[in-house]
């Protein structure tokens, strides 16, 4: 279907246009919006951008004859921006969370004595420094599994992995970690 079929669509009914151009271009969409956001974003967030990249095709074709010539040329780069937008959000949000993690387990105290409370601050910096030398994402694996207590469904949904992987890399990032605190004199 070119540009022209498609104006002239447009101006005999827009509702079979948008159908059309969905039906035309939708998989050419999702392959460019899948591709860019599968490492950072949830199946929901792939979708989202998905329909704003037709929502921001339909509101400018209207109004712009030079889309008409090269339309999937037009179609490919509203997707390609829209979803390095939406990648580079996800991005910042995500990089948001871990220091906001970050702080707030810093933040962590427990109702004990002084001589505990400052034995224990020592402790937690210490471990807090050991996970995050374990890189991405085994530190924040640890931090949500053992901080939050979240199971690992809910870890592998928030950072794109199977159930499974997270399991594996929980296994094998404690066993680094507890290599990690022995250097530094901690055992228990």
């Amino acid at each position: 279907m070119t540009g022209n079929e498609l104006k002239e669509l447009l101006a005999a009914s827009p509702e079979e246009c948008h159908r059309r151009l969905m039906k035309e271009y939708g998989r050419y969409v999702y392959a460019i919006v899948f591709n860019k956001l599968r490492s950072c974003g949830t199946r929901e967030d792939i979708e989202e951008c998905f329909c704003d990249v037709f929502t921001d095709i339909f509101l400018r074709f209207e109004y712009n004859e030079r889309y008409v010539s090269d339309i999937r040329g037009y179609i490919g780069t509203v997707a390609k921006h829209k979803a390095i937008d939406r990648f580079r959000s996800l991005s910042a949000a995500e990089r948001y969370n871990a220091h906001a993690d970050e702080e707030e387990l810093a933040e962590l105290v427990s109702d004990i004595s002084v001589d505990e409370l400052v034995d224990g601050s020592e402790l937690r910096r210490i471990l807090l420094d050991k996970i995050k030398e374990l890189g991405e994402p085994d530190a924040t694996i640890l931090m949500q599994k053992f901080y939050y207590n979240r199971k690992s469904s809910e870890i592998a949904e928030s950072i794109s992995m199977t159930a499974s992987s997270v399991r594996s890399r929980l296994t094998r990032a404690m066993g680094k970690l507890r290599i990690k605190l022995a250097e530094a004199g901690i055992t228990r």
